[in-house]
């Protein structure tokens, strides 16, 4: 299928490596021209050079710290207009409700809710003058269901799902959509930093742990960020355009819901 976005221009935040990597390829499949970003340069500039060579678009990478507001506007002034923004932050650390206090809630809303709204509210006007747009937000699984050990992620994804659900509605008039994909487990660093707290936790080996929460998911597999980037490049295509303010589970069935 054709996604109809050759030649437009994406911003894709944290997106040297994991999911953000998976949809900035994805988009860059489709004759997409990228703005890249990441913490750590020389991890940057191998993915730029990567997807350079293998998709032949233009990529700019911009080594900051998204979450941050000198990061922000380092970012969006090297982006400029863009067509397409995919934002995206690391999760906060996993933990008990009992461990957390109030610098540690204000750290996960100002990554996970307040960053992606800054970076909503800059580029949206743009879009709605040229009457189309497409937004995709990286949240979790956990705006659906609750995960346990990760409150702080529950609270600020879940405050930006509420954000959205408003703001999408607002905007569609005028051709731009807005939505959210909610990963499960995907094989990332993520994946690997919570698996490790459980094999430290319970005292089991790393291959014991993987497989512990494998078997939590009916796919009985974790997922991969070549397969959440083709899901992110459709709803920035131009078939997406009536998919407005939507939550996209990709999770291998592990949310049990009906709905």
């Amino acid at each position: 299928m054709d996604m109809g976005i050759s030649g437009k221009k994406a911003l894709v935040c944290a997106s040297s490596k994991g999911l953000g990597r998976g949809c900035a390829e994805a988009l860059a499949g489709e004759g997409v021209h990228l703005v890249i970003n990441g913490r750590n340069p020389d991890v940057l500039a191998a993915t730029a050079s990567a997807i350079r060579s293998s998709y032949g678009v233009l990529v700019t990478e911009v080594a900051c710290d998204v979450t941050t507001p000198e990061g922000q506007e380092m970012l969006l002034s090297a982006a400029g207009d863009v067509d397409i923004l995919v934002t995206n932050a690391g999760g906060p650390p996993p933990g008990l409700w009992s461990d957390w206090n109030r610098a540690d809630f204000i750290a996960a809303l100002d990554a996970n809710m307040l960053t992606p709204i800054a970076l909503m509210k800059a580029r949206l006007p743009a879009m709605m003058a040229r009457g189309w747009g497409r937004v995709v937000n990286i949240t979790s699984q956990s705006v659906k269901a609750p995960i346990g050990v990760l409150g702080l992620s529950n609270a600020a994804r879940t405050g930006l799902t509420g954000y959205v659900a408003g703001t999408a509605r607002q905007v569609a008039e005028h051709g731009v959509t807005i939505n959210n994909l909610l990963p499960g487990i995907h094989a990332t660093d993520r994946a690997v930093s919570l698996d490790s707290g459980i094999m430290k936790a319970q005292g089991i080996t790393m291959a014991q742990a993987q497989s512990q929460r494998q078997a939590t998911i009916p796919a009985r597999r974790y997922g991969t960020a070549e397969e959440f980037g083709a899901a992110c490049a459709f709803l920035c295509s131009q078939h997406a355009g009536f998919m407005v303010g939507q939550n996209i589970l990709l999770d291998g069935g592990a949310t049990n819901a009906t709905i």
